[in-house]
């Protein structure tokens, strides 16, 4: 009788530990080294051409939602590539466009694409607008979400091509910090004036919790500004990411 209730113990032990184990990304990876350049621009034709190979991986992230078990940086890097990875194939759904805002109306958290609840993780609806400020900007409180997440606007930060992997994190986080911050389509710094990305005013909140503005910008910028730098924000370019 032990024997046999050890035997029971062990098999729901695996099944429920195999049940939490975090899902595989490498798919993802391939897809984004495939038809996402060093610019971060986008051939969503190549991505169409492959649907079957995303849909697989879409699949992938609606079956294995994050577990209690599962570390911070590894379910934050599912939400990062679940984001980045379902604007994509919301783009598809309407491919040919020439920017994300064509899809749906104009109403913030009403009818806006972010509004859209067409994703599916772990039998629970979501939209776009739910990963990024429900989850993420809510539950992990990092700043540096803004620098990984992307829109499919020519103002986003680059799209990485390569996915977003627990175990790298907090590396590729601080990469896509200075990437963006030292990109001069995105933010245009010199020591006497910075014309930043409108990031810093939508969400100047997230970036001024530890600090202030200029502490958080001189912490990735190579150019060093100070409280005299004259700041302003660039206009912000929503014309589709896509490679020409």
């Amino acid at each position: 009788m032990k024997k046999i209730f050890f035997l029971i113990s062990y098999l729901l032990l695996a099944i429920n530990m195999f049940a939490q184990k975090v899902p595989s990304h490498q798919a993802w990876d391939k897809l984004l080294k495939e038809h996402v350049n060093a610019s971060g621009m986008v051939n969503y034709k190549g991505f169409k051409r492959d649907k079957s190979e995303f849909d697989a991986y879409l699949k992938t992230l609606s079956d294995n939602p994050p577990q209690k078990n599962w570390s911070q940086n590894d379910e934050k890097a599912f939400w990062i590539n679940a984001y980045n990875a379902y604007t994509i194939s919301l783009i598809l759904q309407k491919y040919p466009v020439k920017s994300i805002k064509d899809i749906a109306g104009k109403i913030y958290k009403v009818n806006t694409p972010w509004d859209i609840k067409f994703i599916n993780i772990g039998g629970k609806q979501y939209d776009l607008n739910n990963i990024e400020h429900s989850i993420l900007r809510k539950k992990f409180n990092d700043p540096r979400i803004h620098f990984a997440l992307v829109c499919a606007a020519m103002s986003c930060p680059r799209l990485r091509n390569e996915a977003y992997a627990g175990a790298k994190l907090n590396a590729q986080l601080e990469t896509a910090g200075k990437d963006f911050l030292n990109d001069k389509a995105k933010n245009s710094i010199t020591a006497d004036k910075a014309e930043l990305s409108k990031y810093f005013t939508w969400y100047g909140g997230d970036f001024t919790k530890n600090g202030s503005l200029v502490d958080f910008i001189n912490k990735y910028s190579k150019t060093q500004i100070n409280s005299n730098t004259k700041i302003s924000y660039l206009d912000y370019s929503w014309s589709l990411n896509e490679q020409k």
